[in-house]
């Protein structure tokens, strides 16, 4: 009898040393593009570290698995997209993905490649742009922002090149996989690059022949956000990742450190 009680003593022991253990593995999983999201979680992480969370950063090059794997739930939550492009995704894939916070919104530039200026643009000039729907609309917009092209009236965040209704000097506005604009500038005149991808390219928004106007429906269309599966919303982790990365020393490090090809929204 004395044996029995000494072995399931010894297993509550174990089962509640096990409990401790788990209770204090807080480790939040965020999937995140190279830059400058990945940049920012590495100050959130540091920041969450404070309240005895661990933040594991998984990085990826393209705009579809880190979505995936938040709705597959390998992922807890991504932080890499605009809020409009995450409600295309989510209508195209039948996902269940919301916002829990907007971070930041990064100002698209339209780049010189074998062109210098807008004035200097041939007739029949190439200006590559995102494939993907919404940046695409994005990238028409700032065309016609520039008087580049004219849109159809009221297609605002839906437009397509079918939507172009004049082309003075019938540019020929060639669409590629956003991740592949900035390797592609040398062979085209011109091209409007994702904030992301020109500030991993080296590309300085300042330098860019023409940028988003800041008071314009870019910055409230395109906030980039924190992204978890629904239901998610008011997990604990999530609550605290949310909080470090609208804290102080993340806008700090954002205004040092991207000179406005990112602007901090909190």
């Amino acid at each position: 009898m004395k044996k029995f009680f000494a072995l399931a003593l010894a297993l509550v022991l174990a089962l509640s040393l096990t409990a401790c253990g788990n209770s204090g593995n807080k480790t939040i999983k965020v999937g995140a593009t190279p830059a400058p999201h990945c940049e920012i979680l590495e100050v959130a992480k540091e920041v969450l570290a404070k309240d005895g969370y661990t933040l594991e950063i998984q990085e990826f090059n393209d705009y579809v698995v880190p979505n995936t794997a938040v709705e597959d739930g390998d992922l807890d939550a991504n932080y890499f997209q605009h809020i409009t492009y995450m409600n295309t995704f989510n209508g195209e894939h039948g996902t269940h993905l919301v916002s829990v916070a907007g971070i930041h919104y990064e100002p698209f530039g339209l780049y010189a490649g074998k062109t210098a200026s807008i004035d200097a643009l041939a007739d029949g000039a190439q200006i590559a742009v995102p494939n993907d729907p919404s940046n695409e609309a994005r990238a028409l917009q700032l065309l016609q922002q520039e008087g580049l092209i004219t849109l159809k009236e009221g297609v605002g965040l839906d437009a397509t090149k079918d939507d172009i209704t004049a082309n003075p000097k019938n540019l020929d506005i060639v669409e590629l996989e956003a991740q592949l604009l900035p390797t592609t500038l040398k062979d085209v005149d011109m091209a409007v690059i994702n904030g992301n991808y020109a500030i991993d390219a080296g590309l300085k928004v300042s330098e860019a022949v023409a940028v988003e106007a800041a008071d314009g429906v870019a910055a409230e269309a395109y906030v980039n956000v924190l992204t978890v599966k629904e239901g998610k919303e008011a997990d604990e982790g999530i609550k605290a990742l949310v909080k470090a990365l609208q804290s102080a020393e993340v806008k700090a490090f954002i205004e040092k450190t991207y000179e406005g090809a990112v602007v901090p929204l909190f």
